[in-house]
């Protein structure tokens, strides 16, 4: 399952990709925005996608989208499990990276940096990554995992 979010600035690209994901045959829940509006705020789409990659952990991914994708990235990452990365063009090595060495299970884009096609070609060799599972790597997604358990007191 791949969940799918995004405020305004990403609203069009989301729209493509949605279709896009679902031609490489992927099952896709949107959690908006589901029409363009230049009001909406970012954090009231994305928590949702984030929540639902939290509460399915290891088996679903999210890509979140804004302008720049940052904003998007910080409220994801405050869900425990979540690991976002961003992507707002540039090297593309830091997408494999994302997931070879972070097992990065959110991709946050910035739709005002992207074409629709460097943001489908993105997407799929994020999807296709796979995480490394390298002893190094697993226990360094602990550490997240278990600073954001004791640091938020859940």
């Amino acid at each position: 399952m791949i969940y799918i979010a995004s405020d305004h600035a990403g609203f069009e690209l989301k729209e493509e990709l949605k279709a896009y994901l679902k031609e490489l045959g992927h099952e896709v829940k949107d959690f908006g925005a589901f029409q363009f509006d230049a009001e909406d705020d970012y954090p009231d789409l994305v928590r949702n996608a984030a929540e639902a990659v939290a509460n399915d952990p290891g088996r679903s991914r999210g890509i979140i989208l804004g302008g720049s994708g940052q904003g998007e990235a910080m409220v994801a990452n405050r869900f425990n499990g979540v690991r976002a990365a961003v992507y707002y063009g540039g090297n593309e090595k830091i997408l494999t990276l994302s997931r070879e060495h972070n097992d990065a299970n959110v991709l946050s884009l910035g739709a005002r940096f992207l074409t629709d096609e460097e943001a489908k070609r993105v997407v799929r060799v994020w999807l296709e990554t796979k995480f490394s599972g390298e002893g190094r790597h697993a226990r360094r997604i602990s550490k997240i995992d278990f600073a954001n358990i004791h640091e938020c007191g859940r």
